[in-house]
């Protein structure tokens, strides 16, 4: 049986005008409407397809992926707004997906984002978003180690820090105090486990910590640096924001790396930027 809102990998039953119908057991056969059919498949093959229901409230499946799934977190923008039951947001697929009034914290307007939990309705057997975040956050002790890479979703500041959804989960803070760059409601990004408390609550970082890592960033300077033909315009005073989009690290983690070069008389300051130095012998 497919699993409504997931991926399922789905034999392909017969060829009609409409598209082909796939092998769903004892429930029968679901639609994959021609417009979405590769062209390599043949009858008897297995698909891989996502499943939901049209606007038409039935079964259907596509070759789409979703920006997320059931039992997901996401970022989805607002493309529509109902006044009767609620606000219709993008998530890649051809049916906008239905985020109802009562699952809205505060009202959303067309063109601005809003992070969700992608779930069934039971009542009604459809996929549904609900910006009630709280409600669908896991809330055991994780089984984290400091170390640990994990995938936030930013959802919210505070007089500390963000709050940011882990591995679509639980939820963890990242310190204001820690952190080389403002982050945005919403934002997507890789982090790492500084600390599960006693009492459930996650410390997170932005980057990795220790010493290795230092050596790893300072390698990857290393390699720009030669990639880049011996010179590239960034040093200790370069500002934050682009250090982070052009090598995805700290500030911090940059002086660190540049420091350890120096000190290993593989670079030299030079100007605005930095030098691979060329040894003599």
């Amino acid at each position: 049986m497919a699993e409504i809102g997931k991926q399922n990998r789905l034999n392909i039953l017969k060829e009609s005008p409409q598209g082909l119908y796939l092998d769903d057991g004892e429930n029968g056969e679901i639609l994959l409407p021609n417009a979405l059919v590769p062209d390599w498949v043949k009858i008897g093959d297995t698909l891989s397809v996502f499943v939901y229901r049209d606007s038409e409230d039935r079964i259907i499946a596509t070759t789409k992926t979703p920006h997320a799934k059931v039992g997901q977190f996401a970022y989805l923008e607002v493309v529509e707004v109902n006044p009767k039951i609620g606000a219709f947001l993008d998530w890649g697929l051809e049916k906008d997906l239905l985020l109802p009034f009562r699952e809205q914290d505060e009202h959303v307007s067309e063109g601005e984002g809003v992070v969700v939990f992608i779930r069934i309705d039971e009542q009604k057997d459809r996929i549904v978003a609900s910006a009630r975040l709280n409600r669908h956050l896991n809330l055991s002790k994780p089984d984290y180690n400091p170390g640990d890479e994990v995938d936030l979703i930013v959802t919210d500041e505070t007089p500390l820090g963000y709050n940011a959804i882990i591995d679509h989960a639980h939820l963890g803070l990242l310190y204001k105090t820690e952190l080389s760059e403002s982050l945005e409601y919403g934002q997507p990004i890789t982090g790492y486990i500084k600390e599960v408390r006693e009492d459930g609550k996650i410390d997170l970082r932005r980057d990795p910590a220790g010493y290795k890592r230092v050596l790893s960033v300072s390698e990857d300077i290393f390699d720009a640096l030669v990639d880049a033909g011996g010179r590239l315009p960034y040093n200790d005073k370069t500002p934050p924001e682009t250090i982070r989009k052009v090598f995805g690290i700290s500030k911090k983690a940059f002086k660190q790396a540049l420091g350890t070069l120096y000190k290993q008389r593989r670079i030299r300051f030079e100007g605005d930027g930095i030098e691979i130095v060329q040894h003599k012998g």
